[in-house]
C-alpha cells in the first residue's frame, strides 16, 4: 500500500520462504502515523498475523525488519533499524534494535521493511537489489561464522547469523556488519526458517516534506551533539565502558551473578583501561557524530571492542578481571552469533548452580580457561552448552536456583544491578520483552549514570518517571534515532556538578521531588502539548521529514500506544502480571546487610506503576485506555491467558 507521507518508501517486502513467493504487505498511513516505525509498526504487524501461541521456532512465527522515517534521512543516528517476532526465548514480543548500515541500505532499495513468513526446505539468503528481489541457495553459506558470511555475501546493507543461529540457540542474535541486533534470540528464528542472510542494494533516495528546514533542523542536531558534555566528550572517549567505574562506586555493578554490586578489580575492565592500553580508534554507525565504537587491536587485527554489558556480565559478574580475555570472547560471541549479555548472566547463574551443588557443571566464579570452548559448546549445542544455549529461566526450572535466576519473563537481565536503583528495577520487571535496560526506560542514567540523578531508592516517585522513560525510549526508537540522543535532555551544565557535592545533593532532592509534576505531564493531551523540546529535537525532525502532524504529545502518545499494544501482546500469549516480576534475590535479600531497604520494593511500586498507565490492577488496559490510544482494533476477548 503506497503512502501519501515523506520519509517513507511506502513499500514493505512480503517474502514467504514456504512458497517461495515474493509480494507487498499492506501497510496503512493511519499505523504509519499511530505507530511511526520500528518495533512499534513491527509490533502492529506481528498482532495482525500472528496466531496466539505458535511455536517461536515453527515456520509458523513470522519475522519482521523495519526501518524508521528517520532512517536514510542523514538524520544524526538514524541509522537504526529494528527486527521483531515472538521471542524463542521468553515467548513474548521479541525485538532487537541495532544501527549499522542496512537499515539505510534497505531504504535505498526502496523499502521501509521486510516481513518474512514461513521455512525453506534448505538454507537461503534474500537478495534485493531494488526492485529485484531473489531467494538465493545458500547451502554453501551454512556453518560459516558471521564475518565469513558477509564477506561472501559481497556489497551492500548485510544482515547474518552465524552457527549459533542455525543451530537455534535461544539468545541467538543477528549481525549487521559490526553491530549486533542482540537479544531475545531473533537469531534463532531466522536460523529456525533457513534464512542465513540478506544483502540490501539500491540508489534511491528519502524524499523529506519540508528538505530546507530538515537539513537546517539537522545541522543544529549535530552542533548540539558535538558540544554536548555526554555525546560530545564521554562517549568518543570512553563509549559505554564509562559506566565500569561509576557503577562500582554506586554499588550497581553486577558482581558474582548479581549477588554483590562492587568488585574490587573493576578498573581492569574499565573504559579508562580500554582507552589507556587497547584502543585503536573509535567507530559508529553512518550519520552518527558522537562515534561511541571501541577498535581495539586483537592478535595483530584490528576489532570491534566490548560494550559496558560485555565488560561486566563475562568480566565482574563471573569474577573475572582478564580485559584480554573478555576481547577474545567477545569477538568469538560475534562470529559464532551469540549475545554477549545473555551469555554472561547464563554462565553467572550456572557457576552459582555449581557452587551450591545443585549442577555439577564444571564452572567456577574466576575461572577463566574453559570459558572459551563453553561458549564454543553454547553455539553448537555440544555437552553441557546444549543446556547452556536454554538460558537462566529453563536452568532454574531444571536444577532449582528460581530465587536467584537473574531474568524477567526469560530475558536475562543487563549489566545493572536492579537493587541499586529502583526504578531501573521497576523498568526491568515491566518491560514487555522482558529484562532490558532500554525497554525498561534506561532509569539507571537518570539513577546513577547520569550528571544529575533522582534519589535511586526514593520508590514513591519511580513509577511516574518510569512510564515516562519507557514512552519516551519507545517513541525515540520507532522514530528512528539511537537511544543516546536522549542524553542531551540533560542540561550540559549539569556535568559540573558532581565536584560539587553539597549542590549535587540538592540537586537530587529537588528533582526527586519534581516526581507529581511528571505525572501531571503524562495527563496531558496530546493537543494540548503542541512544542518540540530542543534538546530532543526527534517530534520535529519527523514533522519535518514526513509531512505528519507530530509534536512532544504526540510523539509520547505513539511511545505509550505501542507500548501497550506490546503489553497486550504478551498478554494474548499467556504472559501477564505474575511475570512483572524480579527472582527473590532483588526484592528479598538487601544488596547491603547493613541496610534492610536495599532492595526492590516492586510490590509497592506496581499498582502505581499499572494505574498511571491506565491498566486495571492486573496488569491489564483497560477499555478507557485502549479509546484513548486509538487501539480500536483490540478485541479484548481475544487477550486471554493472562495471570
Amino acid at each position: 500500500m503506497a503512502t501519501n507521507l515523506k520519509g517513507y518508501t511506502g513499500k514493505i517486502l512480503d517474502v514467504d520462504l514456504s512458497t517461495g513467493t515474493i509480494g507487498s504487505y499492506p501497510l496503512s498511513d493511519t499505523d504509519r502515523r499511530r505507530f511511526l516505525g520500528g518495533r512499534l509498526i513491527s509490533t502492529k504487524i506481528l498482532w495482525d498475523m500472528l496466531k496466539p501461541g505458535i511455536d517461536p521456532l515453527s515456520e509458523e512465527n513470522i519475522l519482521v525488519i523495519m526501518t524508521s522515517p528517520l532512517t536514510g534521512t542523514g538524520a544524526p543516528c538514524s541509522s537504526r533499524f529494528d527486527i521483531s517476532a515472538k521471542s524463542p526465548l521468553t515467548g513474548c514480543i521479541g525485538h532487537s534494535n541495532s544501527g549499522g548500515r542496512f537499515g539505510i541500505h534497505l531504504k535505498r532499495a526502496g523499502f521501509d521493511g521486510i516481513v518474512i513468513r514461513g521455512e525453506s526446505k534448505s538454507p537461503v539468503y534474500l537478495d534485493i537489489n531494488e526492485d529485484e528481489v531473489t531467494i538465493r541457495p545458500a547451502d554453501h553459506l551454512w556453518g560459516k561464522n558471521t564475518e565469513e558470511t558477509q564477506e561472501a555475501l559481497g556489497k551492500g546493507g548485510k544482515l547474518v547469523i552465524g552457527p549459533a543461529g542455525e543451530n537455534r540457540v535461544k539468545y541467538a542474535i543477528i549481525i549487521s556488519h559490526d553491530r549486533a541486533h542482540g537479544r531475545t534470540g531473533m537469531g534463532a528464528v531466522m536460523g529456525a526458517k533457513k534464512l542465513k542472510g540478506i544483502v540490501a542494494n539500491g540508489k534511491k533516495k528519502v524524499e523529506l516534506f519540508d528538505s530546507k528546514n530538515f537539513r537546517e533542523g539537522v545541522k543544529k542536531w549535530v552542533t548540539m551533539l558535538k558540544n554536548h558534555p555526554a555525546t560530545g566528550d564521554l562517549m568518543p572517549r570512553l563509549g559505554t565502558s564509562q559506566f565500569v567505574n561509576i557503577l562500582n562506586r554506586k554499588n550497581a555493578l553486577p558482581t558474582r551473578n548479581f549477588s554483590k554490586g562492587t568488585y574490587e578489580l573493576a578498573l581492569n575492565l574499565s573504559g579508562e583501561r580500554i582507552a589507556a592500553d587497547f584502543l585503536k580508534s573509535n567507530s559508529g554507525c553512518p550519520t552518527c557524530p558522537i562515534r561511541c565504537g571501541r577498535v581495539v587491536e586483537f592478535n595483530g587485527k584490528d576489532i570491534k571492542g566490548p560494550e559496558f554489558e560485555t565488560l561486566c556480565l563475562m568480566g565482574s559478574n563471573l569474577e573475572i578481571d582478564d580485559l584480554e580475555a573478555i576481547i577474545k570472547w567477545n569477538y568469538d560471541m560475534d562470529l559464532l552469533g551469540i549475545d554477549t549479555i545473555s551469555t554472561g548472566n547464563t554462565l553467572g547463574f550456572a557457576m552459582e548452580l555449581n557452587e551450591k551443588g545443585l549442577w555439577d557443571n564444571g564452572l567456577y566464579f574466576g575461572k577463566k580457561e574453559n570459558l572459551s570452548s563453553m561458549i564454543h559448546d553454547i553455539a553448537y549445542k555440544k555437552g553441557l552448552g546444549e543446556e547452556l544455549s536454554e538460558g537462566v529461566r529453563y536452568l532454574s526450572e531444571k536444577y532449582g536456583g528460581k530465587d536467584f535466576a537473574a531474568h524477567s519473563k526469560g530475558l536475562e537481565i543487563a549489566g545493572y544491578s536492579p537493587r541499586a536503583a529502583d526504578g531501573h528495577a521497576l523498568g526491568y520487571a515491566t518491560a514487555n520483552r522482558g529484562a532490558c535496560h532500554l525497554d525498561g526506560g534506561y532509569m539507571i542514567y537518570f539513577e546513577i549514570n547520569g550528571p544529575m540523578t533522582l534519589d535511586p531508592k526514593h520508590y514513591q516517585s519511580k513509577p511516574s518517571w518510569t512510564v515516562l522513560d519507557q514512552n519516551m525510549m519507545a517513541a525515540i526508537s520507532a522514530g528512528g534515532s539511537c537511544l543516546f540522543t536522549a542524553w542531551t535532555s540533560v542540561p550540559g551544565a549539569a556535568f559540573s556538578l558532581p565536584d560539587h557535592p553539597s549542590a549535587s545533593r540538592a540537586v537530587t532532592k529537588l528533582l526527586t521531588l519534581t516526581w507529581p509534576a511528571v505525572l501531571l505531564l503524562q495527563k496531558i493531551p496530546p493537543k494540548l502539548l503542541k512544542i518540540d523540546l530542543p534538546m530532543l529535537p526527534h517530534s520535529k525532525l519527523i514533522r519535518l521529514a514526513t509531512g505528519m502532524k507530530m509534536n512532544l504529545g504526540l510523539f509520547l502518545q505513539a511511545g505509550e500506544r505501542g507500548y501497550t499494544l506490546e503489553k497486550l501482546f504478551n498478554l494474548r500469549e499467556g504472559v501477564g502480571k505474575s511475570q512483572d516480576s524480579l527472582a527473590a534475590r532483588f526484592t528479598d535479600e538487601p544488596l547491603n546487610p547493613k541496610d534492610p531497604k536495599s532492595t526492590v520494593p516492586l510490590a509497592k511500586m506496581l499498582p502505581g506503576y499499572y494505574k498511571i498507565r491506565g491498566w486495571d490492577e492486573d496488569g491489564v488496559p483497560t477499555p478507557g485506555t485502549l479509546r484513548r490510544l486509538n487501539l480500536d482494533f483490540v478485541d479484548m476477548e481475544t487477550v486471554q491467558g493472562y495471570s
